[in-house]
């Protein structure tokens, strides 16, 4: 159980660090954010069904 905890936060801390928040990074779109949430669901979903 801890070590998806640290997973979930780790990939939460991902998303939050993928935003287009930089000059450099506004071109980008929200691409990057976009795949880390949708790989953050796809834990969360992994986790309430028992598969983690």
């Amino acid at each position: 159980m801890a070590l998806s905890t640290i997973l979930i936060i780790l990939l939460v801390l991902l998303l939050i660090g993928a935003l287009p928040s930089w000059p450099y990074s506004s071109s980008w779109g929200y691409r990057p954010s976009g795949l880390l949430g949708l790989v953050l669901v796809i834990v969360l979903v992994l986790l309430l069904i028992g598969y983690l």
